[in-house]
Order: C-alpha cells, then structure tokens, then sequence
C-alpha cells in the first residue's frame, strides 16, 4: 500500500463528540456480523452510554430489520437525522432512504464507499460514547475506506467454526494489521448447539478452530457464542434487543469479552 493511500484525510463530524468508533467486520457473509453489533450496541446502551450504529453493509443492511425500524430517516435542515431504537441507539443505513426495504442498491465500489463516509460525515450523530460501524463481509473498497477514513478505535472480528472460514479470517486479519489498526478481537459465532433434552453440545458447524486461529494470528478470543434459535426469532420480529431481558446468559457470552477489552482501557 502506497504512502499517500495512506494519508487519506479522516472524517470528521461537526454535529457532535463521537468518543470512540469501532468497526465489526467479517471475512465472509453469513457469520451473524450484524446481530452480534446489534447485541453489543444494546450491551453498551445498557451501561447507561450513548451508542449509535452506522450500518456500513450498504447492499445487505440488516440492522433496521434486527431493530424493527422502517421509514426514512429525517434531515434538520443540516444533516439528516439518525433514527432512534426502543432503548435509544441511533441507528443509520440506507434502508432507511429507500422507497422499499427490498429495493435492492446497484452501485459500484467507490459510490458505496462515499455513502459511508456521508453516513459518518453528514449525520447529526449529537454526542456518542461508542459509534458501532456494521461493515460489509469481505476485503473491498468498504472496509479499505472505513479503515482508511474513519477514526477507528478498533476492530471486532466475527466468524464461525468452518475450515473455510479460518482462512478467511486470516485475511480479514491481515487486511486489518497492513492497515496498521488494533484488532481488538475475535467472536466465533453458531459455535455449537446445546441439546435441549440431553444438554449434549452439539459442533454443528464442525470443531471449532477459533483458539488455534486466535492463537496464531496473536489475538483475543472474546467469546464462542451457541446456536440459539430464539435468538433469530428475535431478530427476524425486530425485536432483537429483547434478548438482554428473554436470554440473559447468551447476552452475557457475547458483550463480556468485548466489555472488558472497550471499556476499560477508557
């Protein structure tokens, strides 16, 4: 990577203080990205912070739907407006401009990546404690931009248990150290299924690999979350912030890790 991709100008927001940004990401799609963001934001929220989502996954938004927010965000006159959850997390992604949640965004790379950057830019965010940005699966021009421009505190790395998916973590990773970018860890998503009658845990996805990965590539593991279908229940009734109160102990092995890693460094 050149030296001037990398003096790249970061954006700024002049609507408000936005502490500390972080970016989940994922190698491929299909991992659960977007709910574990949605159940950090929530974890986050809970602590009594100020937390906001820009939902970076312009051509597979998920998170309004997680959130159960439809209609079009508003615009003060300077900026447009974030929509607002049940618990108070503001929350932008172009779902929330189209005419249609189905209509589907056909847009090349680099128009993608300038609509992430409006999201940040042109967005009266007000003040934040945490800034969450749900990035796209992948190594593209949304991640590259998003690392390249925003100032990002960290990154969080979702994956699953899959062979293949190990090594596309690695490069997920990689992408992240070239960038010059503290990783601040790694959450393995549908880790097992526990036996409702025999609590018998059951390595659908075949053995997990996530100590070994997070061994090798030198970061933290954050936790291995279970395959719990109540949870997806949740989220496809946009309701997914309900999981704090209905499943507490699997609220808790996905933000502990993650908590302890944000929070306390302050």
């Amino acid at each position: 990577m050149s030296q001037v991709e990398n003096e790249i100008p970061k954006c700024t927001n002049n609507f408000g203080r936005i502490n500390k940004v972080v970016a989940i990401m994922s190698g491929k799609g299909g991992v659960g990205k977007s709910s574990v963001t949605a159940l950090l934001a929530t974890s986050l929220r809970q602590q009594g912070l100020k937390v906001g989502i820009l939902d970076a996954d312009v051509t597979g938004p998920s998170i309004p739907k997680l959130f159960g927010i439809k209609g079009k965000l508003g615009h003060n006159g300077l900026a447009l407006e974030p929509a607002v959850s049940v618990k108070g997390i503001k929350i932008v992604s172009i779902n929330l401009l189209l005419d249609k949640e189905d209509q589907p965004v056909i847009w090349r790379g680099p128009i993608l990546a300038g609509a992430v950057k409006q999201f940040f830019e042109e967005v009266d965010w007000g003040d934040l404690d945490y800034l969450l940005v749900d990035l796209p699966p992948g190594t593209g021009d949304v991640p590259l931009t998003v690392m390249q421009s925003l100032p990002l505190e960290g990154l969080l790395v979702v994956s699953t248990p899959q062979g293949l998916v190990e090594m596309i973590v690695k490069k997920a990773v990689h992408m992240v150290e070239q960038m010059q970018l503290p990783i601040l860890g790694l959450v393995e998503n549908y880790s097992y299924f526990e036996c409702p009658d025999c609590q018998k845990k059951l390595e659908i996805f075949g053995k997990s690999s996530a100590q070994k990965v997070t061994q090798d590539l030198g970061i933290s593991l954050l936790g291995q979350l279970p395959i719990i279908p109540e949870v997806a229940a949740l989220g496809d009734e946009g309701k997914i912030e309900l999981v704090i109160e209905m499943i507490p102990d699997f609220f808790a092995a996905v933000t502990n890790g993650f908590l302890e890693k944000i929070i306390v460094k302050g």
